[in-house]
This record gives C-alpha cells, structure tokens and sequence, in this order.
C-alpha cells in the first residue's frame, strides 16, 4: 500500500512540475534568446538545450536531473533524438560565389574623376545593383589593386604604355578579399600560421585610407575569432561576416577579438541563439561605418552555421542545410511532461517514419536597412540550394530555387518568410546546375544525361509555373543576362554515351565531358526558348575559374565584349566518364594540381547576330618546354577594361593590350 502511495505522489509531483516546466521553459514563444550567462553558453555548446528545465528539476526534486533522465531511458521512455545531421562536407555552398537580382546591367562599368579626365571602367560582376562584393582585383580607372601571394599590389595605370607598381602592402597574413570605397581600400586577411595558411583562422579585416596611392595608412583593423565567410559594402557600410566553430578554452566559450589593437570580448548581450536550432557553430556579423572608422565596429554573434548566403540592400540572408532523417525511436524527454504528456509516454509508439527524410534549408533574415543588423525571422523548406544564385528579393519578398530528390522548383516567401507561392517540381531525379532570377521570370539548369533549360513565371507570386525548357547536351554552371529576352550559360558541354548489349539492347546511358561550353538563349518566347549561340572551349581537360566564380566574368554588351580565365591540363582530369554531381565536379576544379598546358585569357564578340567569335587569347606565360609551356602557376586571375584598353592581371604579371585588336601595348612584372 504504501510503495502505491509513493509511486502516486511521484506520478503527481511529475505532473505538477511538468504543467511548471511547460509553461516557464516549452512555451516560449520567443523566436531568438539572448545568452544570459557564461554558464549559458557553456551548456549550449555542450547541445544543453534542456538546461533551463534541468534546474527547475534538480531545484524542486532535489535530485541530479540525470538520475531522473537515467531512470526514463532505463524505464524505455527515453533516448536520444537524432533530428538533424549535418553533412556540412557535402553541402553545397561555393565560397564566395557572385548571385543575381536585376543586375541585367551587367556590362557593369563606372568613371573616374582621380586623373586628368573621365575614364570608363569595369567593375566586379556583382550580385545585386547597389550591393558591392569583395574580389581579388579591383580598379577604380587610375589603379589596380590585386593579390600577389601574401602582398596587395597596388599598380599605376594611368598611362596605359608605361604602368608602374605604386606601392606593395606586405602582411605576414594571407589576403583573401578585396573591397575598394572611393579613398578606402578594404582588405580581408586570413590569420597566418608563421606565414601559411592554416584551416580555422581568424579573420582580420584592415581599412586603409588610400588618399596617397603610395603611402596608405591603416585608419582600422579587427579580428575576428572565427574563418572569414563573405563580406559586402553598402552605403558606405561594410559588413563582413565570419563563421566557424565556437572555441572552448579552460572550460569557458572564446568571446574574445581585437580591435584597433585592443583585446575585446563580444557582449553577451550580443550573442544570440534561435529556438530549436542546435549548433556548435557561431556567425559572427560585423558592421563598420566607413564615414566614421574611429567608432567600434558593431559585432552581433549567431548559433547558428551557413553554407550560403545572400545579401540585398536592406537585408543579409544566411542558409544553413542540413540532411534530416526525422526519424525518433522514443519521444523527447520533455514530452512527458504536462497535462498529456504522461499519457503520451505510455501511448507513444514507434512509427519509424522516413517519409520527410531529406536536405532542408533553414533560411535566416537580418535587417541591415537601420544601419544595424537586427535578427527579423527564419523559415524551413525541403530541398537544397546551388549557390547565392540560388536566391533573389524583389520587393521585399524572397525567391529561391531548391532541389531535391524529387526535383527542382521556386518557392516565394514575403518578408516575414512566410512562404506565399511554390512551382511543382521538375526534372525528377536530376540535379540542379544553376538558376538565375531576371524580374518576373526565373531560369533553371538540370542535368543528368541532358541539359533541360526550364522557363518560370514569377509575375504571379502565388501561383509560379513553369512556362517552357529547352533540351540540349551539356549543362551550365553559372547564367547571366544578356539582355531582358537573352541570356548566357557557361558550363560543360557532354556527350551521351550509350552502352548495348550483342542484340542491341540498352544497358545503360550516361555522358562525357567533351569540353567548356558557352551558349546564348534567346527566351523572348518563354514557352520555347531556344539556343542561338554556342562555342566550345578545348576539351575534357579544359577548366575555368568562371565555373566557381562568376566573378571572373568580364562582360560588356555595348562593346560586344565576353572575356573569361581558361586553363588546359597536360592530362585528363581524374573523374569516370558519367558525370559526377555539382559539389564533385566543382571540388575537381577547385584542386585539381596537375600541371597544365597553357592558361589564357580568352577573349570574345557577342552579339546577337554572330553569337560567340574568338578575337584572341592572351597568356602571362613566357617560358616553353618542347612540350609544354612552364610548370609555374602564374595564376590569371582577372580582366579588365579601362577606355580602350584590356588589362589582364594574375599573380605575377600584368598585361594591357588594345580592346579591339588585342595588340599589345606594355607589361609589368608585378613578382619574381
């Protein structure tokens, strides 16, 4: 009688404390949570999310809250729960990838008033019009600014026949970023490691005050504890954000960074954590006034991690995407509590249910139009993103094209995120390759065997369809506008490759990477667009920088200019003959080491009528082999127009010759 009694007042207490517990710690409402203490963000690092509830238990039973969790999982009312598994290796997200808005001005070029007269530049193929992003080189129409190993090279080029190198920036640390400010040069550095890269290192970001070409001065520095990610300048604002794993030392979370040499700590009240994302990442969001570099820069820290990420006039947009099993073999230890939640112990069943499995994309809002950035909401969807490409605001509200198993398709979210219109799916079973928003119409690139070009309509944000696709070999990596009703894809070009039987029979098909490919669409008639234009660029050898960075696209439609980076291998690159996925075959490109034939600059006419026309190829290269040309890696890095004049600049050398007839005018050596 007694042990009934005792096992009652136990079954009442957990019920009165679950009813406290649900109402003080499994209610909350809140959306973001600010850390409240070192202990705090201590458990949080841990994957603590149940430490408030723990207290409340340990406080009022006056036991360890793991005897009594203990006791659960004994009893088989409790394990743990494997929501989400982050497979952050195979996500793709391509570090510092250029994404699209109206950007249909991509011809993009501007004028400079520093030399005796107006002169006619290009600029960094940006994302979204007003939202400058950080390159490796950088002009302003009277100098280059570019990367040369460990040193920014600052070059002269005012006279075109005689350029001069007006002064180095030299740093034991690694510059990995370039943002130019009318007077201010901007440099993003990774930490060194006595002079080397090292996986994990800190961000310092310096801002120099270039009035003086040949004597800037440092007017701010900071770093931040955590790897740099992206950074963007905006009305004067530059935000450059960083993320990584929280650093644990004598048992106590890293908060610490620099700032204009003095050691700081990031407030607590300035690291925030969201309900239900669970996390040992931190981004860190940093904001500098660029009018008023004296004052701090603003620091605001998130649990949480990305693999992508957008960013438009008024607001910064983060992506994390993870691979959801949604599979529990027993219910949360804080189910049992509350007013159902004792009978739902005992009722629980084990469904084991895969049928959500999958990628899903986690998006995160911050508000950066008050000249702050305010966390503002966050929203989940199934599938997953490409690349910044992947995403474009109008008005305010967001578009995003994702990919899954079932196939691609465009959801639209307004600025709360909530999700107001979403296309079917198409091409299932295939992966997405690239996608590009042009106003009301959105543009997707599949591939398995083929190419389907896919046509979206957007004018209806509730209900997007799907208009026309267009069927061709190959598949591109990167599109940009041409003009409102045209539009450029640079890819692969592949061949099917069809496997029979003695009878004739198929086994099997796939296809082969012949070569690169540029292409021109015309998509006046959305229901079937067509390929005008196509070219195809060496062969299975053939590599680009274009295919991972967009930015290494210099393009100019009144001037009927198309220019990209080509490098050509010695040996085939080291992959079967079916293509592999996007984050493999961009993985190939990105480390592959062999020595190479050649690498150019590859210039081209584009117009509508003649389509691509190969005008020449310009290569930093001066030493040859009998079989090939030096081993060096000179690095070509970008292109460049100035007035009349191409400027091709890589690591070591900087070229200029004559826009239209690509004869050559000067060169400097920038290295030994």
């Amino acid at each position: 009688m007694k042990k009934k009694i005792g096992i009652i007042i136990l079954v009442l207490i957990l019920l009165l404390v679950g009813v406290g517990v649900y109402f003080l710690t499994f209610n909350d409402t809140a959306e973001v949570k600010t850390v409240r203490s070192e202990a705090e963000l201590l458990r949080l690092y841990d994957g603590d999310d149940e430490s408030t509830a723990k207290e409340i238990i340990t406080n009022i039973l006056g036991m360890p809250f793991s005897f009594l969790r203990g006791g659960l999982r004994y009893r088989g009312f409790y394990s743990p729960v494997y929501d989400t598994i982050d497979f952050a290796a195979d996500s793709i997200a391509i570090k510092e990838e250029v994404s699209p808005t109206t950007a249909i001005n991509s011809e993009v070029s501007s004028s400079s008033t520093n030399g005796q007269a107006s002169k006619d530049f290009s600029t960094t193929n940006i994302q979204v019009e007003n939202v400058d992003e950080a390159d490796i080189t950088k002009t302003d129409g009277d100098y280059i600014y570019s990367i040369s190993g460990n040193n920014v090279i600052i070059t002269d080029v005012k006279n075109p026949e005689d350029i001069k190198i007006a002064t180095t920036i030299s740093s034991n640390d690694i510059p990995e970023d370039l943002i130019l400010n009318k007077n201010q040069l901007i440099v993003v550095f990774a930490k060194s490691n006595n002079g080397s890269y090292r996986y994990n290192s800190n961000s310092v970001v310096k801002i120099y005050d270039i009035t003086s070409r040949e004597k800037p001065m440092i007017t701010k520095s900071f770093e931040l504890n955590q790897p740099y990610y992206t950074s963007r300048c905006i009305n004067n604002v530059l935000y450059v954000i960083a993320s990584g794993n929280l650093k644990k030392e004598n048992n106590k979370i890293v908060r610490n960074y620099s700032e204009d040499g003095l050691e700081k700590e990031i407030a607590l009240e300035n690291i925030k954590y969201l309900k239900d994302v669970k996390t040992r990442k931190q981004t860190i969001i940093s904001a500098v006034d660029l009018n008023n570099v004296k004052a701090e820069a603003k620091l605001s820290s998130y649990l949480i991690d990305i693999s992508n990420a957008y960013v438009s006039e008024n607001a910064i947009y983060l992506l994390e995407q993870k691979y959801n099993y949604n599979y529990r073999s027993a219910p949360p230890v804080y189910s049992i509590f509350g007013l159902k939640g004792i009978i739902g112990a005992f009722t629980w069943e084990d469904e084991g249910d895969y049928s959500n499995s999958g990628y899903y994309t986690q998006i995160f809002k911050f508000d950066i139009s008050k000249e702050s950035v305010d966390y503002a909401c966050n929203t989940k969807i199934k599938g997953k993103t490409i690349n910044q490409y992947s995403l474009d605001e109008k008005n305010g509200h967001l578009r995003v094209a994702l990919y899954d198993s079932d196939g691609a398709r465009v959801a639209i979210f307004d600025e709360k995120l909530n999700q107001i219109g979403i296309t079917s799916y198409v091409a299932k079973g295939e992966t997405m390759y690239s996608s590009r928003f042009m106003g009301d119409k959105a543009y997707l690139v599949t591939y398995k065997n083929m190419d389907p070009l896919f046509v979206i309509d957007l004018s209806d944000e509730t209900k997007p369809k799907v208009l026309g696709e267009l069927h061709i070999p190959g598949y591109s990596t990167y599109l940009h506008p041409y003009d409102e009703t045209h539009l450029i894809g640079i890819g692969m070009q592949t061949e099917e490759k069809i496997r029979r039987d003695s009878d004739g029979k198929v086994l099997s098909n796939s296809a082969q990477i012949v070569g690169m490919k540029m292409a021109l669409f015309d998509v006046s008639d959305v229901n079937n667009p067509v390929q005008m234009s196509e070219t195809v660029i060496g062969d299975r050898r053939t590599t680009s920088a274009i295919l991972t960075n967009p930015k290494a696209l210099l393009f100019f439609k009144a001037r009927e200019l198309i220019a990209i980076p080509v490098n050509n291998y010695s040996e085939d690159v080291e992959y079967g003959t079916e293509t592999d996925s996007y984050s493999s075959t961009i993985s190939l490109y990105k480390n592959y080491n062999k020595p190479y034939i050649a690498e150019g600059y590859f210039v081209y006419s584009i117009n509508l009528e003649d389509g691509f026309k190969l005008k020449g190829t310009i290569t930093h290269e001066t030493e040859k082999s009998s079989y090939f040309y030096v081993t060096k890696n000179t690095k070509l890095l970008r292109g460049l127009y100035i007035d009349d004049n191409l400027y091709t600049v890589s690591e070591s050398v900087i070229k200029v010759n004559k826009l239209d007839t690509l004869e050559q005018i000067s060169s400097l050596r920038i290295t030994n």
